[in-house]
């Protein structure tokens, strides 16, 4: 039996292929299709290599290597396809040479930014022409009105030239008339034009996807008898359209006019059907194929369409048939209502907007494709031969099985409880992060406007008041950016220590500084709190302005926005309510914080716009470093190594203070977690167990040498390469997707935080205590550093801590820089003593941190807590407790809920004199005995299987914090 795609081509149409992709050259499928008959020549579009690129791996190895040299991704693609174009034109080019170049095309498209303009378009198809430079090739021109005189113009010059996007019979006859006229000034200067080649490609079935669609808008419009009629009519207009156009070919070839260029050579413009492919299942696969099959014309056919019409075509020429018919079609349309100027206009419309929507969604990937080789060469991993590779392998294995990425950015909620229906819907409520970026572009000019409205308004301090998520992001950004000369000094509280808000008020005049609101909830009681103690101050210098003073960030609808609209507050930023607050970094909760900074606000979001890309669904699980990240955390989670410690260049040293609770509050829950150490000084490898993963966020490579030792000492160590500060846009949208990865693979949801609560309700529950009583009850059992029995008792809590635990020191009292240094040097001293990891927070600003890890995760923690008497104490306006009673009950809330969870907790009174009880408890650790094993001898005993659900993974983060300034806010940066 003869094959229906080769009796087509005997029958006098070309069957051409629409579609290119790297691995149709690379196989030869390509080039055995030419070989077998089945076509003829190839055209391309943006989208087709789209597809192309998004969904194969053809064209990882090229792009690597051009985004490596720098190119820009329209540079690549421009590569990529013209080494594509050039290789299909060389498999066609005996089909060429065969027909003596009546056939054998292949088609590359000029971009849609030149459709607009005539020189432009002329400009690029020569330079488009002259790269391939293959005599077969056709340069596709769309048949708009600026496209028409470049199509002359070009054909004028010597290329061919594939005209698209034809619709009407109008636009055909001036395409036509574009084409003689270039064949006649080339034949006027002497030129020859006998190898001059172009077809006018014909859009078929969209018409009728259109026209069919008013047609159902008429009878449901109108009814009546009509409707019968009306829709005998659908499915008939791409036809008739293209079969018209086909008699205008046939008059406007048939004329004297034409003979004369005929004589010297030219070739027949032939009409291409483009768009043959049936949109409708209502209609037959190849019904469109099939009706307009004819002498000196192409199809370009899908895949889909080629395999169909191979299988099962019935070639027989038809298009010159009921020619009366056709016509009839179209006034039959005009009756109606439905005119055919006005769909043919509103499709080359569409059309053309289409083909620029195309390439910039095609840019867009390679721009993806091109970014995630970037970052992906920016994060280095070490890791020990044999089983942690495994471990990680099979990991990200998992990951792409789930299709991770494509699922998180469509919010698929059952990534994380596939089985449980009320959960995914609270998950779902919680992915706004992934749009926010998008979204605080168009938030650009607010930002920036307010930042500069702030200008004149005597106003030279702004102090941030909130808690977790609402004030970690913008204390980083304080203490990585400092202060832009003639921005306002940023400082943050998140502290209910009494001197730590009195140093907060002392670092300014009350009246020349902003506070900045920020509660998602807009009921959190710490900011609460500080809003009332702020307020009464600025209303007691400026009355009834004292609004202007104030800032809130918050969700719509909070308690927190009415107060702000009562109290006439200067601005009111509400955030977008689907973003958890661990998650908002690159919301209004860091935003507005960085423009009143003075920072470039748009160069942060475009840092995170290009790891978003970089993450994006297109992209290989092994190739997106935020999914590679997360797979490497839960994967060492998994493996025992559930601490991980973040380390980093100085400049970046307190982005641990954001990844810390970012990490901690989402996978520390339902016995398992991984435990951010964060802020510990770098020691030796051998103090090390093998419950350790390090991350080093490398800036100016001071570390190198020491992180370098790690890893051969066989600790896996990743190191992502930042190129400059204001990377960490990206970092921000690395790590969440990391952590969004690392809660799949551990099988637990990373948006919720089911025991935070917790220790608020305590909280609650003892102010009312101290309300009927006068006072707290007595937890009893305090360590006193001054007791005979201090060291005795300490040591043996310490002690306590197995292979796999890790010590968390809580501090309930003011930060300042000579506190710190102690807290870090007995960090590092119980380190080295008892081989553990070792955290340290301060109280209460840790609850809404690692608090949820504390009591949800594993049980591997050894808690001290310390507290310490108030040298004053602070009230706050309207309520019947101080700042002092605040703290306090926070700190025994979260005791007795570290009790209620059996966890091991100790709580040190250091009374007054708080640095010489934490010299005192320093210099215990240093005069125990030396640890029995050394860290070898401890890691040949570290579990070799993963850990079980309820000794799961928790890891602390590493990079040195900044000393703290005596206000419990960071020291103020210098100046840019």
């Amino acid at each position: 039996m003869t094959n229906p795609l080769v009796r087509m081509q005997q029958l006098g149409q070309s069957p051409w292929h629409d579609n290119i992709r790297r691995n149709l050259l690379t196989t030869g499928a390509l080039k055995k299709m030419v070989k077998d008959g089945d076509i003829t020549g190839l055209t391309s579009n943006p989208t087709i290599f789209e597809q192309a690129i998004a969904k194969s791996t053809d064209y990882d190895a090229t792009i690597e290597t051009l985004a490596r040299k720098g190119l820009s991704a329209e540079a690549i693609f421009d590569q990529l396809a013209i080494e594509d174009i050039r290789a299909a034109a060389d498999v066609f080019a005996p089909v060429f040479k065969r027909t003596g170049g009546a056939d054998g095309y292949v088609s590359i498209e000029v971009a849609p930014a030149f459709a607009l303009d005539t020189q432009a378009t002329v400009q690029e198809a020569k330079r488009l022409w002259k790269a391939v430079d293959r005599p077969n090739l056709m340069v596709k021109i769309p048949a708009t009105a600026a496209g028409v005189p470049a199509i002359e113009q070009c054909i004028a010059d010597g290329l061919n030239i594939n005209v698209t996007l034809i619709f009407s019979l109008e636009r055909y006859e001036a395409v036509m008339e574009a084409y003689l006229k270039g064949l006649e000034k080339r034949a006027a200067s002497r030129k020859k034009i006998d190898q001059i080649a172009s077809v006018a490609s014909f859009f078929v079935s969209r018409v009728d996807s259109l026209v069919d669609k008013r047609l159902d808008e008429r009878v449901a419009r109108e009814g009546g008898g009509h409707s019968e009629i009306i829709e005998g009519l659908k499915g008939k207009t791409g036809i008739a359209n293209a079969k018209l156009a086909y008699a205008r070919f046939r008059a406007r070839f048939g004329d004297e006019r034409w003979a004369k260029l005929a004589k010297r050579g030219a070739r027949l413009q032939r009409p291409l059907w483009a768009s043959t492919s049936t949109k409708n299942p209502a209609y037959p696969d190849v019904y469109y194929v099939e009706a307009l099959l004819g002498p000196d014309t192409v199809d370009t056919m899908p895949p889909a369409t080629i395999a169909a019409y191979k299988d099962h075509g019935q070639p027989e020429v038809r298009i010159d048939q009921r020619m009366s018919e056709a016509a009839q079609v179209i006034e039959q349309l005009e009756e109606f209502g439905v005119h055919m100027a006005d769909v043919t206009s509103q499709l080359e419309d569409e059309g053309v907007k289409s083909f620029a929507k195309s390439f910039d969604s095609l840019i867009a990937v390679v721009e993806a494709r091109r970014e995630a080789v970037l970052q992906r060469d920016r994060l280095q991993v070490a890791l020990p031969a044999g089983q942690a590779r495994k471990q990680v392998e099979a990991a990200l294995a998992e990951l792409a099985a789930a299709n991770f990425a494509s699922r998180l950015w469509s919010k698929d909620s059952t990534l994380w409880k596939a089985a449980d229906p009320l959960h995914q819907a609270e998950i779902k409520a919680r992915l706004g992060w992934l749009d926010v970026i998008d979204l605080m572009r168009t938030k650009l000019d607010e930002l920036t406007g307010f930042a500069a409205s702030l200008k004149d308004t005597g106003l030279t301090h702004a102090l941030l008041c909130g808690m977790g998520g609402s004030s970690l992001a913008p204390e980083v950004l304080r203490e990585t950016f400092g202060v832009a000369a003639g921005a306002l000094d940023l400082g943050v509280l998140d502290s209910t220590d009494p001197a730590a808000v009195l140093a907060a008020e002392a670092r300014s005049q009350a009246a020349s500084t902003l506070y900045i609101i920020a509660s998602k909830s807009g009921g959190t009681t710490e900011p609460n709190a500080m809003f009332k103690y702020f307020w009464e101050k600025v209303r007691a210098l400026k009355g009834e302005a004292a609004g202007e003073n104030f800032v809130a960030i918050t969700d719509p609808g909070t308690a927190m926005e009415h107060t702000a609209q009562e109290h006439h507050f200067r601005q009111i930023f509400l955030n977008p309510p689907e973003i958890g607050g661990r998650y908002s970094a690159l919301s209004f909760f860091g935003l507005a914080p960085a423009a009143l900074l003075g920072m470039d606000v748009n160069e942060l979001l475009t840092r995170a716009h290009r790891m978003a890309r970089a993450c994006g669904p297109i992209i290989p699980t092994d190739q997106n470093p935020g999914v590679r990240l997360g797979a490497l955390m839960a994967a060492m989670a998994r493996a025992g190594r559930d601490k991980l410690t973040v380390l980093s260049s100085s400049k970046l040293a307190t982005f641990g203070y954001w990844v810390e609770q970012l990490i901690a509050e989402s996978t520390g829950k339902e016995g398992l977690g991984i435990v951010p150490v964060e802020g510990e000084r770098l020691g030796a490898p051998e103090v090390y167990g093998r419950d350790r993963l390090f991350v080093y966020l490398r800036l100016d490579g001071r570390q190198d040498a020491a992180v370098a030792a790690l890893a051969r000492a066989g600790h896996p160590v990743v190191t992502l390469r930042l190129k400059d500060t204001y990377d960490l846009g990206g970092e921000f949208l690395r790590w969440e997707i990391a952590t969004a990865a690392a809660g799949a693979a551990l099988g637990i949801d990373p948006f919720d935080q089911p025991n935070v609560q917790e220790s608020k309700d305590n909280t609650v529950r003892l102010l009312g205590e101290h309300a009927a009583n006068g006072q707290l009850p007595d937890s009893g059992g305090k360590l006193d550093p001054s007791a005979r029995d201090f060291a005795v008792r300490l040591l043996q809590h310490l002690k306590s801590a197995k292979r796999g635990d890790y010590v968390a020191l809580t501090a309930y009292f003011e930060r300042t820089p000579r506190r710190e240094k102690l807290l870090r040097d007995l960090q590092a001293a119980i380190r080295d003593q008892f081989r553990v990891a070792v955290t340290v927070g301060y109280g209460p600003r840790f609850l809404h941190s690692t608090g949820q890890l504390h009591k949800g995760g594993a049980n591997n923690g050894v808690f001290v807590q310390f507290t310490a008497a108030d040298a004053v104490d602070v009230p706050v306006p309207g309520e019947v407790y101080t700042f002092g009673v605040l703290k306090a009950a926070q700190a025994l809330g979260d005791y007795q809920a570290l009790v209620t969870h059996q966890r091991r907790a100790v709580r040190v009174d250091l009374g007054a004199r708080i640095e010489a009880g934490l010299r005192r408890a320093l210099d215990v650790i240093k005069a125990a005995a030396p640890a029995k094993k050394s860290a070898k001898q401890f890691a040949k005993k570290a579990p070799k299987k993963p850990a079980s659900k309820k000794r799961a993974a928790t890891a602390p983060s590493n990079g040195a914090r900044r000393p703290a300034s005596r206000n419990g806010t960071r020291p103020a940066a210098k100046r840019r």
